[in-house]
């Protein structure tokens, strides 16, 4: 038996057939990170990061792609994204940037074939742009393996106005959050510094339980929170503690309890003094759960008191700008 050997053509025909899905992969993952950078950009404006103003005329440096498969139409699609955040009347394209330069000074023949400096493109912008008026900031903007890469650099001070990287699902702003979180943590340990949180319960079915706790969260691993609590029902008009043990095992729910004293019982048995249960007994404990609702501000809060009243309702986690508490 005998094989033949594949023609040449066959081989290139192979190859093409392998790197095909993935260049097409890779266009695919580029388009989506500019559509996260475009995103990102337009809510960092709003937030005031920088305005089109401070930062009009601006000189596009690079758009370099990764891959040469990404040549033909990458810079092109950087570009288009660039005016779409910041209007095409305020970019300018530095092709001079983009290539390699070679240029007499002092005598001397100078020769760049590396990235270009924050000066030279000065320089360039000078002599190309006639009678406009000089840029102000230059912008980088070049593929990556994962996504784009973006630098926004004041040309007058060499100051970085704005960088980031950007992919498909923003993995890599996730990461810097929960770094830039941890860091934060550790500096707020460190100080001695308590987190607060507010939680309102509304339990209403079948009994009913309205309270409200006023905690510090706190402990080596902060899965500890304790704090006031004062409740509208079950018992009416009620104050006291409460203490609750967060398990991220379990989906970062909460179990405790409140020990509430009933305000108008107590007054009633401090004028006659005689021990009376006037609409609620002088103290009443009750259990406590909540299981927060993936990443919202809500929670499912089951209770269960020692007047016998115990039932579901929702919790509103974290509320601000209460009438009575900073």
């Amino acid at each position: 038996m005998s094989f033949r050997r594949p023609s040449n053509a066959a081989l290139v025909t192979f190859a093409c057939a392998l790197v095909a899905p993935a260049a097409l992969a890779q266009r695919s993952a580029t388009e989506q990170a500019l559509e996260r950078m475009e995103e990102s950009l337009a809510l960092r404006e709003q937030d005031g990061v920088f305005s089109r103003d401070q930062l009009a005329p601006i000189v596009v440096v690079s758009t370099e792609p990764a891959y040469e498969e990404s040549r033909p139409w990458y810079p092109t699609a950087a570009i288009a994204a660039l005016s779409r955040v910041f209007g095409a009347a305020s970019l300018r394209v530095c092709e001079a940037c983009m290539a390699p330069q070679l240029r007499v000074e002092g005598g001397q023949i100078i020769e760049n074939l590396g990235v270009v400096a924050v000066a030279d493109v000065v320089t360039i912008d000078d002599g190309a742009r006639g009678d406009a008026p000089p840029a102000k900031t230059g912008i980088w903007l070049n593929e990556t393996a994962r996504g784009v890469s973006l630098r926004i650099v004041d040309l007058r001070t060499s100051r970085v106005v704005y960088a980031d990287n950007f992919d498909p699902a923003l993995a890599e702003q996730r990461r810097t959050e929960l770094n830039v979180r941890a860091t934060r943590e550790l500096e707020r340990r460190a100080r001695g510094d308590s987190i607060t949180h507010v939680f309102v319960d509304a339990v209403v079915y079948p009994g009913q339980h309205l309270s409200m706790d006023y905690t510090d969260q706190w402990g080596d691993d902060n899965r500890n929170l304790s704090g006031v609590s004062m409740s509208l029902f079950d018992p009416l008009l009620g104050i006291g503690g409460c203490y609750y043990r967060i398990i991220p095992e379990a989906l970062n729910i909460a179990i405790g309890g409140q020990i509430l004293i009933s305000m108008p019982t107590a007054l009633v048995e401090q004028l006659t003094q005689q021990q009376v249960d006037l609409i609620d007994p002088l103290a009443t404990a009750a259990l406590v759960v909540r299981l927060p609702i993936f990443d919202t501000n809500y929670a499912i809060v089951g209770s269960a008191s020692t007047n016998g009243r115990f039932g579901i309702g929702i919790s509103l986690m974290n509320i601000s700008m209460l009438p009575v508490i900073p």
